[in-house]
């Protein structure tokens, strides 16, 4: 008697693997693996993972050289981001104006293309709070993150730019920044920091500690701080700036608006799901410091 068997589903083909990572050293405390795996899960992006690698300049050449094809993106925090600049193919126009990229996109045909999101990441987040256009501003710091702060600032500072510096060397390397992108940068020293906060706008890039100090300088009637630090949070300058009544962004704010335009370039889906993003960027931060 013939027997039948009932037929076998057709086994499944495993879903393909696209990889992402943030690289930099130290890169343990980046939260942007939870703001990309949030994007991911909203986006139903299924076999897409980000990771963080702790890569230094001395080994970024060998890392970049060993990814293979399932590689999206990758993402760059200190000192990487002016490191890549001779490894890649490509340069955008907004990373080359600053020489700073924080994206690096691999589409696949062995190019490498920089990119930086930061300096739009910057706008949209200003954008957000109703800042779109102000008459003065001032920066604290002069690094790869001031840079991009004066690039943002010089699409919307209709009057004088002051950047508050450390060092001789550092002011001369942010006048330079304002001459090339086309907008004049008035540098003053760091003792006399506390007279930038009342600007319309103050952008904080700055270490962890280092405007602590300016915290009982800050105006009655203060303007708008933009610090962008998320740990640890508040600074204390923030929290003496809300106090006050002052608007605050974070660096969670940059970090959100910079990786969901990092997020677009890497998987090719827009618009990325913001609000998803911020939850989970909110909801780690409580988590570390609860």
């Amino acid at each position: 008697m013939e027997r039948h068997h009932p037929a076998r589903p057709a086994p499944t083909a495993p879903t393909a693997v696209r990889r992402a990572a943030v690289l930099g050293k130290p890169v343990a405390h980046s939260l942007s693996p939870v703001l990309h795996r949030a994007a991911y899960e909203a986006l139903g992006l299924e076999g897409w993972a980000y990771e963080r690698h702790e890569v230094d300049e001395n080994g970024l050449a060998s890392f970049l050289e060993g990814l293979g094809a399932e590689w999206a993106g990758l993402s760059l925090t200190m000192p990487l981001k002016r490191a890549v600049l001779p490894l890649l193919d490509e340069v955008s126009a907004t990373a080359a104006s600053v020489e700073a990229v924080n994206t690096v996109c691999l589409p696949g045909d062995g190019r490498r293309l920089g990119e930086n999101t930061d300096i739009p990441g910057i706008l949209a987040a200003l954008r957000e709070r109703g800042i779109e256009h102000v008459e003065d501003a001032a920066i604290l710091g002069a690094g790869a993150t001031a840079s991009s702060a004066l690039a943002a600032l010089a699409r919307i500072c209709t009057g004088e730019i002051t950047a508050y510096v450390r060092s001789e060397q550092r002011g001369g390397e942010m006048r330079a920044w304002g001459e090339r992108l086309g907008v004049p940068v008035r540098v003053a020293g760091w003792a006399d920091a506390a007279k930038a906060l009342t600007a319309p706008l103050v952008v904080a890039t700055t270490p962890a500690g280092a405007t602590d100090a300016l915290a009982a300088a800050a105006p009655s009637r203060p303007g708008a701080l933009f610090d962008v630090l998320y740990a640890p949070w508040p600074t204390q300058l923030a929290a003496a700036w809300s106090g006050r009544g002052g608007t605050v962004l974070s660096g969670l704010d940059l970090l959100v608006h910079q990786a969901v335009l990092q997020v677009e370039l890497m998987t090719g889906r827009s618009p990325a799901p913001l609000a998803a993003m911020r939850a989970a960027g909110e909801e780690a931060l409580h988590a570390r410091t609860a």
